[in-house]
């Protein structure tokens, strides 16, 4: 059995400072290896990253020179935009940086998946349950934004920059995405300081509102910086989408969207971004979300599956690492997703994951399992916050055994890793339509064309799972009746929480209209969890089980088993700084504190967090 090597780096470094390093991933162009000119190497300032003059004229000098002095940083700043999704040392998306931002924090918090054991000698470090408060593993999840300001910022501030604004526009709006991201899990940061390329303390942590506000103004001037674009004359869009966008900025499956549309799905990434963000303050600044997500829309954001963002594996040429993670027995099937599933008859369940790879004995006293469930008989998933075995033996830990993914279909169909996916995009809309918001349609219509597009294998390939079985899926019009039974008998039984249709129905009220849109999001978004990390805490949608072991945290969480399902105090709602560098303590006692507003704890809800109904 393998076991799995998790990369680790200090949770300071991730969660304060983000001081990773970054290695050049650069193939030269045809362009640049004709040219034999020494280049004087680039001048880093400070504070021009906000400023994109968009309407500056250039010329094919000032193009080129400003193309050679970058080249370096091209690299660099490739390597962080790798990293969002996972990818180390400059490196694709890959399984043990990916593990470490991923899967052994979000992904359980939203109970997607579970880490069957307690484990990890090569990290020096423990997890005693999906909710333990592991110093070793908790600044994971901010290691994508680590490395992506780290690689990004100094490009940034390059006065070269200035000579090829859409390039720097690109930048910046991936610089707020990924913030964005990480203010939605840690919340207050450094992010003007970091965006500014300040390289030492003392740094002032901004509030999330703050960032918010900061991004969107951000996102607008990107806009125009990417609509200016088709007034340049042609040999600068020519060589700015050959030498640079297809290259350096991978994000789009087809380069010759760029011959035919210019920049227009950078247009419609940055509105879907802030159609997002819009989504997020629905409760905090219902105007101010109004107004952001209305705007977005008429502007125009994804609408069709060409103009997703995403690190393509079959376009890049790698797996997606939650295959070689489930391989590792590092991430087992999550048991309220798992029920979700099957109370809602939904395609997954019936070939996306497979039964129980070995035959089960029931060790505890608990629920109504046989004595032993044999082997290759159910689809079972783990409680979150279970105590979980030692190992990644079946032969020792029975949860090893339990459901993972069926990585044959999965490395054959080639799941993009999403930045941005139109079922997202079409959620989004629907719940701003519910809200009564001008989303160009009703909340039916983006409904189900979100669960149309939700399957997560590559666009392109043929024999989808999925798509034959869709029709019946989206007529569903009653949640079957399903009981988890936990087959080690460690854990009660636990009748379903998901009660709601697939089939829309007007008849329902609002409350339970954002219930069916929250939970096909949350499918649909799967295996990505931030998302539906932000959506469970702002709506307590969807519906899971209670989490077991809440304590395991700082003591912040409580109620567990006794509440209905997983609600209220019982969910982490922000992950807690830890840092044992006296002056990062300093920046966060002085700045960092005052702008979270509450106390360093998993409980302390973020800005936009509101403990109020949904409506």
């Amino acid at each position: 059995m393998k076991t799995s090597k998790i990369f680790l780096m200090s949770a300071m470094v991730l969660s304060a400072f983000g001081l990773q390093s970054c290695l050049d991933y650069d193939t030269p162009s045809d362009e640049f290896q004709k040219e034999t000119t020494i280049v004087t190497p680039p001048t880093i300032s400070t504070g021009k990253a906000d400023s994109i003059n968009y309407n500056v004229e250039i010329t094919e000098k000032m193009y080129q020179n400003a193309y050679k002095r970058l080249r370096s940083q091209l690299g660099t700043a490739l390597t962080g935009i790798y990293s969002i999704r996972g990818g180390k040392e400059g490196g694709k998306p890959e399984a043990h940086a990916y593990q470490f931002q991923f899967c052994l924090g979000p992904d359980n918090y939203v109970q997607y998946s579970c880490v069957p054991h307690s484990d990890f000698p090569y990290s020096n470090a423990e997890l005693k349950s999906t909710y333990h408060l592991s110093k070793g593993f908790n600044g994971g999840p901010g290691g994508g934004f680590s490395s992506c300001k780290t690689c990004i910022a100094p490009i940034l501030n390059n006065g070269d920059l200035d000579s090829i604004p859409e390039l720097k526009a690109a930048y910046l709006l991936l610089y707020n995405y990924a913030a964005i991201e990480n203010a939605d899990m840690f919340g207050p940061m450094p992010y003007n300081d970091f965006k500014k390329n300040r390289d030492e303390s003392p740094f002032t942590y901004d509030d999330v509102r703050t960032i918010y506000y900061s991004a969107k103004a951000n996102i607008d001037s990107c806009v125009a910086a990417f609509k200016h674009f088709q007034k340049r004359p042609e040999w600068y869009k020519t060589k700015v989408v050959k030498n640079i966008f297809i290259n350096r900025l991978p994000l789009l499956k087809n380069a010759d969207l760029y011959e035919a549309e210019g920049l227009q799905p950078w247009i419609e990434f940055a509105n879907s971004l802030k159609l997002r963000m819009a989504i997020h303050l629905a409760k905090v600044e219902p105007q101010t979300a109004k107004e952001w997500a209305e705007a977005a829309v008429r502007d125009g954001v994804i609408s069709q599956t060409s103009h997703e963002f995403a690190l393509y594996a079959s376009v890049l040429g790698f797996d997606h690492p939650i295959v070689q993670i489930s391989e590792w027995g590092d991430s087992r099937l999550g048991a309220s997703f798992c029920s979700m599933l099957e109370s809602l008859d939904h395609p997954y369940v019936k070939y996306l994951f497979k039964k129980n790879t070995e035959a089960i004995e029931k060790t505890g006293n608990k629920g109504s399992a046989p004595k032993t469930t044999p082997a290759e008989s159910v689809i079972v998933g783990m409680r979150d916050g279970t105590v979980p075995g030692i190992g990644q033996s079946a032969g020792t830990n029975s949860y090893i055994s339990f459901s993972k993914l069926d990585n044959q279909y999965m490395n054959s169909h080639f799941p993009p890793c999403y930045f941005m996916k139109l079922s997202e995009v079409c959620f989004l809309r629907a719940e701003g339509a519910l809200r009564g918001w001008n989303m160009g349609g009703s909340a039916q219509q983006f409904y189900e064309e979100g669960i149309r597009y939700a399957f997560l294998e590559d666009r392109d390939m043929e024999d989808i799972k999925y798509k034959d079985m869709l029709e019946d899926y989206m007529n569903v019009t009653k949640a079957k009746d399903y009981t988890y039974v936990d087959p080690t008998g460690e854990t009660p039984d636990m009748p379903s929480v998901t009660k709601i249709p697939v089939k829309w129905d007007n008849s329902l009220d609002n409350e339970k209209k954002l219930e069916m849109i929250i939970t096909q999001k949350y499918i649909a978004s799967y295996p990505y969890s931030y998302e539906s990390w932000v959506d469970l805490r702002r709506t307590g949608y969807p519906r899971l089980f209670p989490v077991l072991n809440p304590e395991d945290g700082d003591g912040s969480l409580t109620m567990g088993d006794n509440a209905e399902y997983c609600s209220g105090l019982n969910i982490i709602r922000r992950l807690p700084w830890f840092t044992d560098d006296p002056q990062t303590k300093e920046d966060l006692n002085a700045t960092g504190l005052p702008a979270l507003g509450g106390p360093d704890q998993q409980a302390t809800r973020l800005w936009w967090d509101v403990d109020a109904p949904n409506f």
